[in-house]
């Protein structure tokens, strides 16, 4: 064997070896295991497509995936445009423009959890700073349960913005360092506004861009559990269970709760469906965008 082809063999062995033990055997693991009855514990029984059909009855996993369609929606309305905003604002020439950049992309560095411990004493009924403001200003005469059954996943979702705005932020900054000043010169002269400059030439011209930048928050937001998990368990009755976290409690129960019951082989299950689900919203946004791409 030629050295030069020996040296790529071995250094390539460590990616090679991560992959298939990280990547491909945890896959090969969750599909064998999906046809069988198996409690992480004691004997597996084989019993086929038993839960599949146990997928097509469970009422609390589609209610998961109806919340998670509801999340990732609310993060998304919310965090393009404000991203897109800021962006816009802060490519301009602006004295501390970097420090605001360096302000709107902290959260992104923070752990999802400490974050949501934090928020969590800030949103708290009894004694949370946001309930505190609030009550002094003479916003509300009683404490809101911000983290109760009408307001949570309202509560989830802005926390989620606040986490992945500045993330956005500066990839549409990336985006829109491309574009030449040029195009804007002439629009100037030829009297455009600027919300003309942003519908006409900004938008269109991130076309690229913007369209990774939607694929990237739309899978994060369709995967996303920590925060939720940290702040509510899914709860109250429900009302914030999304797919993953759901997906997380068959394989790891939360002892908080006591409610979840360990199920490597429904979880198994489980995960290729909402692999499926996710694979396929993934699939139709490309081929939306590339329908859009054609007529536009």
């Amino acid at each position: 064997m030629h050295k030069s082809r020996l040296g790529a063999y071995i250094f390539s062995f460590p990616s090679f070896f991560l992959t298939m033990a990280l990547g491909i055997y945890p896959v090969v693991w969750a599909l064998r295991y999906m046809f069988y009855d198996y409690q992480g514990f004691g004997e597996m029984r084989f019993i086929g497509l038993d839960n599949f059909s146990r997928i097509a009855r469970d009422a609390e996993f589609w209610q998961s995936v109806v919340n998670t369609f509801v999340y990732a929606g609310g993060k998304l309305i919310i965090t393009l445009p404000l991203s897109l905003i800021l962006a816009v604002i802060l490519n301009r020439k602006l004295r501390g423009k970097h420090l605001f950049r360096a302000v709107f992309f902290l959260p992104t560095i923070f752990s999802a959890s400490v974050m949501s411990i934090v928020f969590y004493i800030i949103f708290n009924s009894y004694n949370g700073i946001i309930n505190q403001y609030l009550m002094k200003l003479g916003l509300v005469s009683a404490p809101v349960d911000w983290l109760g059954a009408a307001n949570a996943m309202l509560t989830i979702v802005i926390i989620a913005v606040w986490g992945a705005v500045g993330n956005y932020m500066l990839l549409f900054i990336a985006g829109l360092q491309g574009i030449p000043e040029d195009v804007y010169e002439a629009a100037s002269l030829d009297g455009v506004n600027p919300a003309q400059r942003m519908w006409y030439i900004t938008i269109p011209m991130l076309g690229p861009v913007l369209q990774m930048i939607v694929m990237l928050a739309l899978t994060t937001s369709l995967k996303g559990y920590e925060s939720i998990m940290v702040l509510t368990e899914g709860g109250p009755f429900g009302k914030t269970e999304v797919m993953y976290l759901y997906l997380y409690k068959l394989f790891f129960p939360l002892t908080t709760t006591g409610t979840s019951v360990q199920n490597i082989g429904y979880g198994s299950a489980v995960g290729f469906t909402t692999a499926i689900i996710v694979g396929l919203i993934t699939w139709l946004y490309f081929w939306m965008s590339k329908k859009l791409s054609s007529i536009y």
